[in-house]
């Protein structure tokens, strides 16, 4: 089976390279000529663990290639994924769909009959729908089918959500479609994993639901993070005790300084709008979105506090600043609003992430970067954990305080035990850890 790749960002390279090492020949085209010439050169756009071993070992092996070229690529395929950017429209937060289209337009004169072309984009519902009616304007005279194939890739582990998944979800309303698309799938199929046919419609919708509630269950575990201080419970402990439960589950259940990435905020926002449009609106997703915003400037107090009331003229030292750790991804990720919260009142930052410095230098501008977490506390007054990359996890607690002029530490992802971090001599505070219990009238 031929597929051609239009796309070649985090969705598109990781996926073509899967389906590559399923044995498919993949060609891979993106209108960025400077980023297929990285390609082509074995020089990989993003950071993934394990993406860059697996798209060499397929490349040496002829099955996946790179290409600025869309003409060739499409005549060729016997399936044509779309897994262009559709990021949030300004104004009005609906998901802009104008890559979706430019890329129908310029695959259409070049497609043949028995051609399914699948979105593996996020797309709002009616979008398989419209890009087919497009199509059979353009092309009046070839047979094809039109699916929807949303991703369920969370950054990080990408390559195990695609090559072992809870589950491939199919949109598709033909038969020769669905032929197709399970041909596609069948490596999968045959390691017992659930290959799921629905219409597009439903599949559209599904992707949106999906990220909305797993962004709800980050929000809710956070409102009860807070109430947790302030009653002295434990959020870890809460949440261990309500994740056996088979209808809850222990994923997406870690308190932090809020949700980002580049899928959560997008998602959230765009079924917002379809359901408004839809004259059946999300009220409790809409609140979801509020609580999010508001968490991520009450951080940026939190931090304050811990300084002493103000950050004015102190040094703040910061660890992580991606969305989230084993991803260079900075897109809605809770450090571009605080750090420069921060910054506003008087702070100078210093910070160090594993992946995140190269992105982080242009979208935080006036931060210092270092390369160890040592070297990013000296002289701080306070330091602050934003994401819980493991090689934080291991640094030496103690000969952190012992360079640093403060003794705040400020754990927003809970990666130290309070004990641990109060015997190196910080005063330290986590996020939904027990604080002292209040009195509370019954």
């Amino acid at each position: 089976m031929k597929i051609c790749m239009i796309g070649a960002g985090y969705v598109g390279l990781v996926s073509a390279a899967c389906f590559s090492d399923f044995g498919w020949k993949v060609t891979c085209v993106d209108k960025d000529e400077e980023r297929v010439a990285d390609l082509k050169r074995g020089v990989i756009p993003i950071y993934e663990p394990g993406l860059d071993d697996l798209v060499a070992r397929n490349v040496a092996a002829g099955r996946m290639l790179f290409s600025s070229s869309l003409p060739d690529a499409v005549k060729a395929a016997d399936v044509v994924f779309l897994a262009v950017g559709t990021p949030i429209r300004r104004g009005d937060g609906y998901a802009d769909l104008t890559y979706v289209f430019e890329a129908v337009e310029e695959l259409a004169p070049h497609v043949d009959t028995g051609v399914v072309i699948t979105t593996k984009s996020t797309v709002p519902v009616g979008t398989s729908r419209e890009i087919e009616r497009r199509l059979k304007v353009l092309r009046p005279d070839v047979d094809f089918a039109v699916c929807s194939n949303p991703e369920f890739l969370r950054e990080g582990s990408a390559i195990r959500d695609f090559t072992h998944p809870d589950r491939v979800l199919v949109g598709c309303d033909s038969g020769r479609g669905r032929q197709v698309m399970e041909r596609l799938y069948e490596p999968l199929a045959l390691r017992k994993a659930p290959i799921v046919f629905v219409s597009r419609e439903s599949a559209e919708l599904a992707k949106y639901a999906a990220n909305a509630f797993l962004a709800m269950k980050v929000t809710f575990i956070n409102e009860v993070a807070d109430l947790c201080e302030s009653v002295g419970a434990d959020v870890g402990e809460v949440a261990n005790a309500v994740a056996p439960d088979g209808r809850i589950g222990s994923k997406f259940l870690h308190a932090g300084p809020g949700y980002g990435g580049s899928c959560f905020p997008k998602d959230v926002t765009a079924l917002i709008r379809t359901a408004r449009e839809a004259k059946a609106p999300l009220s409790l997703i809409e609140q979801v979105e509020k609580v999010n915003t508001e968490r991520k400037i009450a951080m940026a107090t939190r931090i304050e506090e811990a300084a002493g009331g103000s950050v004015r003229t102190k040094t703040i030292a910061v660890l992580g600043v991606t969305f989230k750790p084993n991803t260079d991804d900075m897109r809605e990720a809770p450090s571009l609003v605080i750090l420069p919260m921060l910054q506003a009142r008087g702070a100078t930052i210093r910070a160090c992430d594993p992946q995140g410095r190269s992105k982080g230098e242009e979208l935080l501008p006036g931060v210092a970067w270092f390369s160890s977490a040592l070297e990013t506390a000296e002289d701080a007054d306070v330091l602050v954990v934003l994401t819980e990359w493991n090689e934080f996890r291991a640094v030496d607690l103690k000969q952190l305080r012992k360079v640093m002029r403060g003794d705040a530490l400020v754990d927003l992802r809970n990666v130290y035990a309070p004990s641990l971090a109060e015997a190196a001599g910080f005063t330290y505070r986590g996020v939904g850890r027990a604080g002292k219990a209040r009195t509370i009238d019954i």
